[in-house]
């Protein structure tokens, strides 16, 4: 396989129609090896549309979403990020060019050291992972510029919603299957909330997130 020859596939075939046009993510891409967070096994995949599996019905998302969510979630180099849902570690390292600096929550522990050696590899100094059910988040580093789930949840939890700036916004993929969307939330300046829905998707279900008590929009 020439590797960069699919990834310029991958970028011009499926993500910039995805309406990915932000130069900074396009070049984030191009610069980010997806192939070093795809597991060895499955490393054919690593450009491919599609869902790369991660063991334990966890997956990389496509990677057209991986890049809307990005671009949707418009980070500036000053802020903080939290992400709920490591996995591999890719949207981590993607973050980290964007952030001052990135934490990121996985439930599972094979996935953290997987996606903590992946991070290491790469040379990303600006990301922790954490060990931990992210449902909750972190309310005791609060608040948040951005917050990220990279996985699909039934609804957003208050408790997330809580923990942003003013200003700053939730990245989600919300709903059940076969009908999801992704919804970008701002909390306003005057703590009330604002919701846009981005584009329809699916993505794998986020540990621990079906639990009663959530934000409905």
């Amino acid at each position: 396989m020439n590797v960069e020859q699919a990834r310029f596939n991958m970028i011009e075939q499926q993500i910039r129609p995805w309406n990915v046009l932000d130069a900074g993510v396009l070049s984030l891409l191009a610069i980010v090896k997806r192939e070093d967070f795809v597991p060895s096994a499955y490393r054919a995949l690593a450009f491919v549309d599609t869902e790369v599996p991660l063991g334990d019905c966890q997956a990389m998302l496509f990677p057209k979403v991986e890049a809307r969510l990005l671009q949707e979630a418009q980070v500036h180099r000053h802020e903080t990020v939290l992400e709920v849902g490591t996995g591999s570690g890719f949207m981590a390292a993607l973050l980290s060019h964007k952030a001052r600096s990135v934490i990121t929550l996985e439930k599972r522990a094979a996935l953290a050291k997987l996606a903590t050696e992946h991070l290491k590899r790469a040379g990303v100094s600006n990301v922790t992972v954490r060990e931990m059910d992210g449902a909750a988040g972190l309310p005791g580093e609060a608040p948040f510029d951005v917050i990220m789930l990279s996985g699909s949840v039934a609804d957003v939890p208050a408790a997330l919603l809580e923990q942003l700036k003013p200003g700053g916004r939730l990245l989600a993929v919300v709903g059940q299957e076969p009908m999801m969307r992704a919804v970008r939330i701002t909390r306003q300046a005057d703590r009330s909330f604002k919701s846009e829905a981005l584009f329809d998707t699916v993505a794998p279900r986020l540990d621990g997130f079906d639990e009663p008590g959530a934000f409905r929009f």
